[in-house]
């Protein structure tokens, strides 16, 4: 069967709609780019760099941004200070484990060289670049001690953003990705509230154990064990990572923002995901509804009162299930570093062992 994505098989998480392309860019403005780099000399490397602009504009304005941390056994950076002030103020970037550094080095150099005015006055506020990247680590597929990933893949990621559909699957920082010990990688997905607000997700998966993988609330990684489709090696099968970025043309605050961005867990959760000892599960949410020009001295903005948020919460936790699924069912099996095969969830036994358990698809 062809790699597809969830709702062509027929399964249907949640029961809100989705956006046009049911991806986090159907929040209006927000661009997604890729870097891939899969080569067999001098090193093996499977790996890439994801690039998510909350706006095209980003330099020059801001957004509201809050972050949440479910198990920290992994990298963001950048978080402190939205702790502190709340604004992402420069594209958001996922690599793997080892390129943390080069990428947000990348992204400082991409901000000087593109956010400079010709002149300054001294009441305008002096700009630091305190980027956001984040990882997963993908060095059971690809040779992450040869340091592949350059500041020209980051570069490349960041020009190539574009609105529309995106690839998932093994693609960007996700090449290399393993998830439920299949092969993992970028996923994403969106969903449309009752007040018409779009909540978008992207997510890299590299986490979680085969038993306890759900789909459409199946048991599916019971059945499709080890001895029906074999894991490659790791050291833990509930080690690993995952990163999921949300956007929102919703008008939240930051405290607001990082509330939504807690709400990733329960699509973790429900595909399985329990933020083991040894993973990373790292959430940021942003707000695209307002303009947050540095340059002014005083803003005006709009906020959504609490007794809406639940709305919000309910498409965050809709969209990164599906967004979750969606990277496994559109990753293809790899073989890389020290001849390690991960592979791409079977759709046509998964479908059945489904079926088994009495569910329909929704087509």
């Amino acid at each position: 069967m062809n790699r597809a994505r969830s709702r062509e098989l027929g399964i249907i998480t949640g029961t809100l709609p989705t956006g046009r392309w049911n991806a986090i860019t159907d929040v209006a403005g927000v661009l997604v780019g890729y870097s891939t780099l899969n080569r067999d000399t001098p090193s093996i490397a499977h790996t890439g760099v994801t690039a998510i602009w909350p706006r095209s504009a980003i330099y020059r304005d801001s957004v509201f941004a809050g972050v949440h941390s479910f198990n920290g056994y992994g990298e963001m950076t950048g978080t402190l200070w939205i702790d502190e002030q709340g604004l992402v103020s420069a594209p958001i970037c996922i690599t793997n484990t080892y390129s943390v550094g080069t990428v947000r080095d990348a992204v400082c150099e991409h901000a000087i060289t593109h956010s400079k005015s010709a002149e300054r006055s001294l009441e305008q506020p002096l700009v630091v670049h305190l980027p956001v990247v984040a990882e997963t680590w993908d060095g059971f597929i690809s040779d992450i001690d040869s340091m592949p990933v350059t500041k020209a893949m980051a570069f490349e990621a960041l020009s190539s953003a574009a609105s529309g559909p995106i690839a998932e699957g093994n693609v960007g920082g996700g090449t290399g990705m393993v998830c439920h010990e299949f092969k993992g990688g970028t996923g994403t997905a969106s969903r449309v509230t009752p007040r018409g607000y779009t909540v978008g997700a992207l997510v890299q998966t590299n986490y979680g154990a085969r038993e306890l993988l759900c789909v459409g609330g199946v048991p599916v990684g019971r059945e499709l064990g080890v001895d029906v489709v074999p894991s490659p090696e790791r050291a833990a099968a509930d080690s690993g990572s995952i990163i999921v970025v949300l956007a929102t043309d919703a008008p939240l605050l930051p405290i607001q923002c990082q509330r939504l961005a807690k709400r990733a867990t329960v699509g973790l959760a429900k595909a399985g995901g329990i933020g083991a000892n040894s993973s990373g599960d790292i959430y940021l949410a942003f707000s695209t509804a307002n303009h947050l020009t540095l340059d002014q001295p005083a803003w005006t903005v709009e906020t959504l009162a609490p007794f809406c948020m639940s709305q919000l919460f309910r498409a965050a936790a809709e969209a990164v299930e599906e967004a979750i699924l969606n990277s496994l069912f559109a990753a293809e099996t790899m073989t890389g570093f020290q001849g390690r095969t991960a592979h791409a969830i079977p759709l046509d036994q998964m479908l059945s062992v489904m079926r088994k358990h009495r569910w329909t698809p929704s087509i």
